[in-house]
Order: structure tokens, then C-alpha cells, then sequence
């Protein structure tokens, strides 16, 4: 099993699912998938992915990115009106069919051979035909992919204690919640009365100690569900708030490794 911890998804994104289970993991929802199925995800989300090969099989999963630029040319051409900004299902698991079950099937030559001339020719050729074969098999997708609307301005408290675990730039949280960096820093400061980084930093080890008390769980499971990059930062950082080092802390509240 492999954990991606954390993946800014920017783009709209196509998961083929060839083998294996495959785990996105929000601040709001978990979606699982097995072989043969596919998943569609909105853009701008953060999300923890989990890849797990089952038994018999190995974990092979096809990623196709529905970049913008190309929607947009999509668009154009055939004069879809783009509407409102997408208010649906962030996440949403498509139903098999026959033409998309042969679509599927098409592509698995070119992921096996990335280096034939081919391959590069006709990648762009896959991507247009899935989006066509997705408006075709759900046309209420239409709201969904030619959605070009920037972020809105969301509850920046409410966004926050939701997804503070996740160990990304302050950059991209402040695009996730629809602002500047600048409007971001401004906006922080006035709700809670600190800098991000020192907030985030404060947060994380909060609910670490939380965890090790309440719920007797080790340092080494929980580190890097809270966005340290490595065990020896978060002890570090840990003894230099608290006092003591995790594991010493584990041993007072009695948890055993």
C-alpha cells in the first residue's frame, strides 16, 4: 500500500481504474473505486490518496488531467454555453458503459508503450474523446467540466480547521479559499489573530497531543497525518511547546509501542 498524503488536485482530473483500489480522501467525503471503474474530480481540492493492490494483482491506476486551455477549446468548438459556476458533487463516480468500458480499453496501449512516437500524438486525441464520451454518457457533466469560475471567497475559519492537517503551501491555501496571498494573510489575521505558518504549526501539535492523550496513538502513526514532513521535526517541535518529547508524553499517558 502506498499514501500519497497530501495531492492539490488544480486541474480537473479522469482516474481510470486498471487494478488495485484506489482511496481519495477529503475534509468531506472518502471515495473508494476498483478495477474497471473511474472517477471524475472537480478541480481545486486537496485530498490524501491511498493506493492498495489487491490480492492476485497489481496496483495500476491510468490519471488523465482535463486541463483548462483544452476545455475551454472544447468549448469552443462546439459552442457549449459555459453557464454558472458548479455547485454539484465535487467527486463523482461514473457509471460503466459500453463506450466508455472501449475507451478504457483503447488507452492501456499507450500507457505500456510512454515512449512510442504514437503515443504523444495521440494523447491529446484520448483526452478530447473522453471529455466527449463523458457529455455524452452524463450531459449534466457539461456544468461540471466547463466550469471556469475562479474559487469563490469561502469561510476561511470554516475551510481551515477542516483542512489544516494538510501539508501544503500557504500559497495554495489562500487560492483554495478564493484570495490573494495577500487577502489571505489579511483575512487570517483578522479571524485568528496570528500568521498562518504559526497557526498552522500551533494547530497541528494541539491535535497531536489530543490524539496521544485521548486516543493512545504514537508519534510515528500520527506525524505526517498532521503535516510534518518527517518524525524528527515533529518531535523537535513538539518538545519545544509542550515541554517534553511525544514519546515521553506517550509514556506518561500510558500507550505502549
Amino acid at each position: 500500500m502506498r499514501k500519497d498524503k497530501v495531492a492539490f488536485l488544480e486541474h480537473t482530473t479522469l482516474v481510470l481504474q486498471v487494478s488495485g483500489r484506489f482511496t481519495m480522501e477529503t475534509a468531506s467525503e472518502k471515495i473508494s473505486m476498483e478495477k474497471g471503474e473511474m472517477l471524475l474530480i472537480h478541480r481545486n481540492q486537496l485530498g490524501e490518496l491511498t493506493k492498495t493492490p489487491l490480492e492476485g494483482e497489481e496496483y495500476q491506476t491510468i490519471v488523465i488531467c482535463l486541463k483548462e486551455d483544452l476545455l475551454r477549446k472544447i468549448a469552443l468548438d462546439e459552442q457549449i454555453e459555459i453557464g454558472n459556476k458548479y455547485a454539484g458533487p465535487p467527486n463523482i463516480l461514473i457509471p460503466k458503459n459500453d463506450f466508455l468500458h472501449a475507451f478504457f480499453q483503447s488507452v492501456i496501449p499507450y500507457v505500456h508503450h510512454p515512449n512510442e512516437q504514437i503515443t504523444n500524438a495521440m494523447g491529446i486525441l484520448k483526452v478530447k474523446e473522453a471529455v466527449y464520451l463523458l457529455i455524452n454518457t452524463m450531459p449534466e457533466l457539461k456544468n461540471f467540466l466547463f466550469d471556469f469560475s475562479e474559487p469563490y471567497k469561502m469561510d476561511l475559519e470554516k475551510f481551515m480547521h477542516s483542512n489544516f492537517h494538510f501539508n501544503i503551501p500557504v500559497e495554495k491555501f489562500a487560492r483554495l479559499t478564493g484570495r490573494s496571498l495577500a487577502g489571505f494573510k489579511r483575512d487570517f489575521q483578522k479571524i485568528f489573530g496570528m500568521a498562518p505558518r504559526h497557526w498552522l504549526q500551533e494547530k497541528r501539535l494541539t491535535e497531536a497531543r489530543r490524539l496521544i492523550e485521548k486516543r493512545n496513538k504514537k508519534p510515528s502513526a500520527i506525524y505526517l497525518d498532521l503535516g510534518f514532513e518527517s518524525l524528527a521535526h515533529f518531535s523537535y517541535s513538539f518538545k519545544k511547546k509542550f515541554g517534553k518529547a511525544p514519546t515521553e508524553w506517550v509514556l506518561e499517558t500510558g500507550s505502549s509501542f
